[in-house]
């Protein structure tokens, strides 16, 4: 809805900040095909001279994704506005603040249930276990997210999710007075104005609405429920989440959290069979793969082995 915006600008999840965040300043690079230890020092020794140390090299990461940025917004000329999002920011946000802390961050936070639920359904075929397994995305984005929104260390402005479908109208026009742009209440209707770009973002349940739906408000809790393996891997899930945490979220751990669940529970729901489009094949594959590559010894220094070996044959 932002994005359709007359004045904004916004495209497929760029991923420009999240590589920055790791060059080995800030965070470890120990998978980059470079000695991350040695990188992290000597440019630690390098900013500790520049006349105004960290910051100079905070000023450089920023001189980076503003060149990026603006090149951008000059292919649209009408344009005043870059909109990034990208749901791996959240695991750099004290990083990105550094960077640009004059900018307007708008965080959305949903149940957590209904994010895990989206997440195992959309990626794994309705296999929490495997889900969970391979990526504890409440373990890791819950804590964080809470975090920012409590240190607010740059302009915020927080969304519910529940509450905007229910009332976008209202809620996009705070948003856009947050950003400082005019309101255009028509930008709801976001798949009239502003058709979704070809991207690495998740194209399943955005192509399916062109404007907030209420329908997903409670759909995950029914799919959660409907398998009592599912009830039992929810609840260990939220048991180590932090309840201060969930309060900041504005979905505290008490009756209303369970509410949906208990509604939905009794209720007889016949999985429906999902369409495998070229979006689902390639998500499976990836994650097939990588499933092979825990459970067989050995695969993936063979794996490493055939990469080099085509690399090789493949250099120009």
């Amino acid at each position: 809805m932002i994005g359709a915006h007359s004045k904004i600008l916004g495209r497929p999840e760029p991923h420009l900040l999240t590589p920055l965040a790791h060059l080995g300043y800030f965070e470890k690079v120990d998978k980059a095909p470079y000695d991350a230890v040695l990188a992290a020092e000597s440019t630690r020794e390098f900013v500790a001279d520049l006349p105004n140390g960290e910051q100079d090299y905070v000023d450089a990461c920023r001189a980076y994704t503003d060149t990026l940025y603006e090149r951008m917004l000059q292919t649209h000329p009408e344009k005043t506005h870059f909109l990034d999002k990208t749901p791996a920011y959240a695991l750099s946000l004290d990083f990105i603040a550094r960077v640009y802390p004059d900018a307007r961050y708008v965080v959305l936070t949903r149940h957590p249930l209904a994010i895990f639920s989206s997440f195992a359904e959309s990626f794994f075929n309705g296999d929490y276990e495997e889900a969970q397994r391979y990526n504890p995305i409440l373990q890791r984005y819950v804590p964080a997210i809470a975090d920012f929104l409590r240190k607010a260390p740059a302009p915020i402005h927080h969304v519910v999710y529940e509450e905007l479908v229910t009332d976008p109208a209202e809620h996009l026009r705070q948003i856009f007075e947050f950003i400082g742009v005019e309101n255009e209440p028509d930008a709801v209707n976001y798949g009239k104005s502003a058709p979704v770009a070809k991207g690495l973002g998740d194209p399943i349940g955005v192509q399916k609405y062109s404007k907030p739906s209420t329908e997903s408000l409670e759909k995950w809790a029914a799919e959660i429920a409907s398998q009592p393996d599912r009830m039992t891997l929810c609840r260990d899930i939220v048991a180590r989440l932090d309840p201060q945490d969930l309060e900041t979220w504005k979905h505290p751990l008490g009756e209303s959290f369970w509410a949906p669940l208990e509604r939905a529970s009794g209720q007889s729901q016949t999985p429906k069979k999902k369409k495998m489009d070229r979006y689902r094949l390639q998500r499976a594959a990836i994650v097939k793969g990588r499933t092979a590559v825990r459970k067989v010894p050995g695969l993936r220094a063979l794996l490493k082995q055939a990469r080099l070996a085509a690399d090789v044959l493949l250099r120009e």
